[in-house]
């Protein structure tokens, strides 16, 4: 105990890095506060060195500080975004970031966002976006502006996207709008994120909205309708998936192809061969052959 007191009594200095037998102290002097439900919430130097004790060269013990931390929650919550923003140990930034997906906590978000566009450590970045994905609903609007923002790297965008995905049923009130987004990058988003929806509470809702966006004006959201709609094995869009099997974009009519494929319904058949007999694109006549065939294998087995 004679170190959690030098620790408790440092009030006012700045926290220092520990050595490996000061820091196993600490971490069990604190469990044992948890355990005891003596622990002062309001020991703010105690939570300064816990959280620098964040850069800990050990793994283990990282990630036992970063659950701790989750245990006390709120109150570490300040002390977590100050590392979060301002720490030189990249270490600290990355574990700071984790435990602050453990923590959930909407109010982080505007540090999280800051975090996941301004800090030049890639894992931070990702570790800031994953906390911003648990934060759920509070995090959706902002997610939403920063794939409409053209400012905004590829990169930056498909970590936002997913995200917005992993949020599902969670962001239905912005991201069902948001489909009539001017930004194809938003639009596309949302059909990834609906896709999730769908998967979590099937409703008739997420399916149209995904059926419609199989003619949106832009290809890379037409593709990626009709891959979802082909992993949900939407049988009902099969018609609209047989659409664009004579899609002016040839992406379009692959993409068409191999979803038709993945649904799985002989039905396919016969619009993916009329389709095949009118094909010039080299790529397209290679899906389009292999959907047929796993459909006419499939059908075999079927009546086998």
């Amino acid at each position: 105990m004679s170190n959690s007191l030098k620790f408790e009594t440092q009030s006012g200095e700045n926290p220092v890095p520990l050595s490996h037998a000061e820091t196993d102290a600490l971490l069990a002097s604190v469990k044992e506060q948890l355990d005891l439900e003596t622990f002062d919430p309001d020991n703010h130097q105690l939570l300064k060195q816990m959280v620098e004790c964040l850069g800990d060269t050990r793994g283990l013990v990282r990630l036992s500080f970063a659950q701790t931390l989750g245990e006390i929650g709120e109150p570490a919550t300040p002390f977590l975004l100050e590392a979060l923003a301002n720490h030189p140990n990249v270490v600290v930034r990355r574990a700071s970031a984790k435990t602050l997906t453990l923590l959930a906590d909407p109010k982080t978000v505007p540090n999280l966002v800051h975090a996941f566009l301004n800090d030049e450590d890639t894992v931070v970045q990702g570790s800031a976006v994953g906390a911003l994905a648990r934060t759920g609903e509070a995090a959706v609007p902002v997610l939403l502006e920063i794939l409409a923002a053209p400012e905004n790297s590829e990169a930056t965008k498909g970590h936002a996207a997913w995200a917005l995905a992993f949020i599902g049923s969670e962001a239905k009130e912005y991201i069902y709008p948001a489909i009539a987004s001017d930004s194809p990058e938003v639009r596309g988003a949302v059909v990834g994120a609906i896709a999730k929806v769908a998967q979590e509470s099937p409703e008739p809702q997420a399916f149209n909205l995904l059926v419609n966006a199989l003619t949106d004006s832009d290809a890379n959201v037409r593709c990626e309708a009709a891959a979802v709609l082909g992993n949900l094995a939407y049988q009902p869009a099969i018609p609209n998936l047989a659409e664009l099997l004579h899609h002016h974009d040839w992406e379009t009519r692959k993409a068409g192809a191999l979803a038709l494929m993945k649904v799985g319904d002989r039905s396919a058949i016969v619009p993916l061969q009329a389709a095949l007999s009118q094909e010039s694109e080299t790529a397209v006549q290679q899906v389009l052959k292999l959907a047929i065939s796993q459909l006419e294998r499939k059908t075999e087995a079927d009546d086998w």
